[in-house]
C-alpha cells in the first residue's frame, strides 16, 4: 500500500531544499511575507489570525538553519507503491495518484526555482482539450506556492494559494483604505459585513479567471514556441525576466482572460482583475488601465476595453517576438538586450 505520510515526507523535504537554494532571490520585504504566509499555513492558522512575532522569529531562524543543512543535497525520488519517481515527473505521478485522490505538482518557477506541492483533489475537470486539476488542503509546500501552474495539457489550480493572494490583496488595502476601485470591489463582495464569506466568494470568482488565464498561456505557448522557455532561463533573475513574464501574461490576457471577461459581464470579476494588475503587469500596460476608466465610470461602456484587448492581442504577440528575437541575436547577452529593447517600445499606442 502507497505510504502517503513518506510520500508527504519527501515532497516537503524537496521543498525545504528549493527554498534553501532560492530564498535569496526574492527582496526582503517579499521574503518576510512569503515566510510569514508559510509559517501561517504550517501551523494551519486562519488567515485572519494575529501571528506571535517572537515565535514566528524563532521558526523563521529553525527553518533558516534547516536550508543550511540541506543546502548540499540534492532532490529525492517520490515512493510510490514500488517505485520512485524523479520530482519532475508529474504526469507520471499523478497517474498513480490521481485515482486515491491526490495531486502532486513539480515544476519551475519564477527565478527559474523548482516549486513542489501535494494536496487533496478537489475537482477535475477539462476544457478545450485540457486537463484541470484543483487542489485544496496541501500537505506539503514550498516558499513560492503560485496560485496555478500549466504542465503541458495539465492545469493545476491551487484554491489556497487563490484565497490566501486575495487575503493578501485585502490587507494591502486595510492600510490606508483608500476609496478606489478595490473599496468598490469589496463592497460588492459586501467583505465589510462578512469577510470570509466574501473571501470564499472572490476565491471562486478568481478562480475561473486564473484558468482562463492558464488557458490562455497555453495558446501563447503554441504562438512563441520551445525558444520562449529557453529564453527565461537565459535571463533568471534579471529586470529581463520579469519583463518577460509581464509581456506573456497580457499575450495570454488579451488572448482568452479579457474577452472572456467581457463576455461575462460581471463587474466584480473585471474589478477583481484590476484589482490584481500590479507591478511590472501594471506598468507595461499603460492602455489597458486607461481604457478601464469609461467603464469604471459606467458598466455599459465596454468599447475602450474591447478595442484595447482586441489590439493587445497583435501588440502583445509582436513585443513577444521581438524579446525572441533579442535571445536569437545574442543568448548570453539577451537579459540586457531585452531590457534595452523595451525601452523603445510605445505601449500607450495601442488605443489611439
Amino acid at each position: 500500500m502507497l505510504d502517503l505520510q513518506k510520500l508527504y515526507e519527501s515532497v516537503q523535504k524537496n521543498c525545504h531544499i528549493s527554498d534553501g537554494l532560492h530564498a535569496q532571490d526574492y527582496g526582503l520585504c517579499t521574503y518576510l511575507l512569503k515566510m510569514r504566509e508559510l509559517y501561517r499555513w504550517e501551523k494551519g492558522l486562519p488567515l485572519t489570525a494575529q501571528l506571535p512575532k517572537e515565535e514566528v522569529g524563532n521558526w523563521l531562524s529553525a527553518r533558516e538553519q534547516l536550508w543550511d543543512e540541506l543546502v548540499d543535497n540534492s532532490f529525492e525520488c517520490l515512493p510510490i507503491d514500488e517505485e520512485c519517481y524523479d520530482p519532475f515527473e508529474t504526469a507520471a505521478i499523478n497517474q498513480a495518484l490521481l485515482p486515491q485522490g491526490i495531486v502532486y505538482g513539480g515544476g519551475i518557477g519564477q527565478f527559474c526555482k523548482p516549486s513542489f506541492f501535494i494536496g487533496r483533489l478537489y475537482q477535475q475537470k477539462w476544457r478545450e482539450g485540457l486537463e484541470i486539476l484543483m487542489v485544496a488542503d496541501e500537505y506539503a509546500r514550498d516558499l513560492s506556492a503560485p496560485p496555478a501552474m500549466t504542465l503541458g495539457t495539465t492545469i493545476f489550480i491551487r484554491r489556497e494559494s487563490v484565497r490566501r493572494t486575495l487575503w493578501e490583496r485585502i490587507e494591502g488595502w486595510n492600510w490606508k483604505k483608500p476609496e478606489n476601485h478595490f473599496a468598490r470591489l469589496l463592497s460588492i463582495y459586501n467583505a465589510h459585513q462578512d469577510i470570509e464569506t466574501a473571501l470564499d466568494k472572490m476565491t471562486e470568482d478568481e478562480i475561473e479567471t486564473v484558468i482562463h488565464h492558464e488557458i490562455g498561456e497555453v495558446q501563447a505557448g503554441r504562438l512563441l514556441g520551445n525558444n520562449w522557455e529557453k529564453m527565461l532561463m537565459a535571463i533568471a533573475g534579471s529586470k529581463a525576466e520579469l519583463i518577460a513574464r509581464a509581456v506573456r501574461d497580457h499575450l495570454a490576457d488579451c488572448l482568452v482572460t479579457l474577452p472572456k471577461l467581457l463576455e461575462r459581464r460581471q463587474p466584480a470579476a473585471l474589478l477583481l482583475y484590476l484589482a490584481n494588475l500590479t507591478g511590472m503587469r501594471h506598468a507595461l500596460f499603460p492602455a489597458l488601465v486607461e481604457a478601464y476608466q469609461p467603464w469604471l465610470a459606467d458598466e455599459n461602456h465596454l468599447e475602450a476595453l474591447t478595442e484595447t484587448v482586441k489590439k493587445g492581442q497583435t501588440h502583445w504577440l509582436n513585443t513577444a517576438q521581438t524579446l525572441l528575437a533579442c535571445y536569437a541575436e545574442n543568448p548570453a547577452d539577451s537579459a540586457t538586450l531585452i531590457a534595452k529593447q523595451m525601452e523603445t517600445i510605445p505601449l500607450g499606442s495601442m488605443i489611439k
